[in-house]
């Protein structure tokens, strides 16, 4: 079976590599706005479905992984920043606090129309940051790519204190090790 990443992300695709199994990435173009009420963990899933299911609808026999996220800062949804003053609150509403990711994953089989989906939580706890330390970071970095301005995999790092999660790579947007699983599950053997 083709396997297809449903995504334009660069971080998705340099994590999905690291399983050393072929693929291809194909954007989905999708509309990710929350529907009115919807729960963060309900939206990241909906979306990954949504992609996973949009790719396999046009590449029959192909297994198809749909990924998203956000993060929830305050009990607000925080996304990628529209721009450098949208990172700058993001990032000085995150100082000092613990933030959950929440990371939807799904992996649809076009063949046999089986979609295996889960959420996957991960937190970070923030240093506390100065304006200085947030505008020099963001000058250095340009996050603006990343669900809530930091690209932990990069110079991000400096501004984290603490993880806590089941699996690193969901922080960036693809947890491998649930992937992994749902692969097993539909025959692909990754190692």
């Amino acid at each position: 079976m083709k396997l297809i990443l449903a995504s334009s992300s660069p971080y998705r695709r340099e994590l999905l590599e690291r399983l050393k199994i072929p693929f291809e990435a194909i954007a989905p173009h999708v509309d990710e706005t929350p529907r009115p009420g919807e729960a963060p963990t309900q939206m990241v899933e909906r979306l990954a479905v949504e992609k996973a299911r949009v790719i396999a609808a046009r590449i029959p026999g192909s297994l198809v992984i749909g990924s998203d996220q956000v993060a929830v800062y305050n009990n607000s949804m925080v996304g990628k920043p529209r721009d450098h003053d949208e990172a700058m609150r993001q990032l000085r509403v995150a100082s000092g606090k613990t933030v959950t990711l929440y990371c939807g994953l799904a992996l649809v089989n076009a063949a046999t129309a089986r979609v295996q989906s889960e959420i996957i939580p991960y937190r970070v706890t923030f240093r506390e940051l100065t304006e200085a330390q947030i505008e020099s970071y963001l000058h250095k970095e340009r996050p603006y790519s990343c669900t809530g301005s930091v690209k932990s995999e990069g110079l991000g790092i400096a501004l984290l204190e603490k993880f806590d999660g089941d699996d690193p790579n969901a922080l960036i947007g693809l947890p491998l090790i649930r992937l992994i699983r749902m692969l097993e599950n539909e025959g692909v053997d990754v190692i």
